[in-house]
């Protein structure tokens, strides 16, 4: 069975040929630019197998974008997940999304609230990594030329076509490398994506909330509703 990181490095050249138009102005791979922190979360969190698999959309801009992390919020990855490293430059940097690496100073808010929620109720990240992985299902990020952040879903379709290919086939990978029992889409996108491309690999599927700052529920609290959602789904945490 490979391993995460042999599962990564083998996407990596078919990431690197896709071509995106408008709205894309600026594409980010973190999985290369962030290579050396990613591969540090993969050789430490991602080693054997787990009970769930959180699934995430893709990276965001101030956060897997800067460390490499799903959810990579920088305070987060630093502190509590103890990943340091440099980050490169990608070949092309939109002016209005620097890449900074641990030196960024914006906080992913996404990131610092299931981080957060992660720490409050595992304590460390070798209780949480030990039942949980986490895996964002497009690794890339996409810019447009107002300098907003584009997520997967609102791009055009003969862009996603080949995108999603690579993305079903990754995902099928890292699940078939884990072997979770449970796989678990943050908010309602990833959950899709994953019951179509795992149809057929016996796991169950479930939901939680996405704890993005888009969503006012999430606002109002979102780590209540988190633990709301792992209680429906009948799963005990700490």
């Amino acid at each position: 069975m490979p391993s995460l990181v042999e599962v990564t490095r083998a996407v990596l050249p078919e990431l690197a040929a896709l071509e995106f138009g408008e709205p894309v102005a600026c594409v980010y791979n973190p999985l290369d630019h962030a290579w050396e922190l990613h591969h540090q979360f993969l050789q430490r969190f991602g080693r054997g197998r787990k009970e769930f698999v959180l699934v995430g959309m893709n990276p965001g801009p101030f956060g897997m974008v800067q460390t490499g992390v799903p959810f990579g919020e920088v305070e987060a990855v630093r502190s509590w997940l103890g990943i340091r490293g440099e980050v490169q430059q990608p070949a092309a940097v939109h002016e209005k999304r620097p890449v900074e690496g641990l030196a960024c100073r914006r906080s992913e808010v996404s990131g610092r609230r299931l981080w957060g929620w992660a720490a409050a109720r595992f304590v460390t990240p070798a209780r949480f990594f030990r039942r949980f992985y986490v895996h964002n299902y497009c690794p890339l990020a996409f810019v447009s030329e107002t300098g907003a952040n584009l997520t997967p879903d609102k791009l055009k379709k003969v862009d996603t076509k080949p995108l999603f290919a690579i993305c079903d086939g990754l995902l099928r990978r890292v699940i078939e490398t884990v072997q979770p029992r449970m796989v678990i889409g943050v908010g309602a996108f990833a959950e899709q994506r994953a019951r179509r491309v795992l149809a057929d690999h016996g796991v169950e599927f479930g939901r939680i909330p996405h704890p993005s700052p888009a969503s006012p529920a999430a606002n109002r609290g979102w780590e209540p509703l988190a633990d709301a959602a792992f209680a429906d789904l009948g799963i005990e945490l700490g």
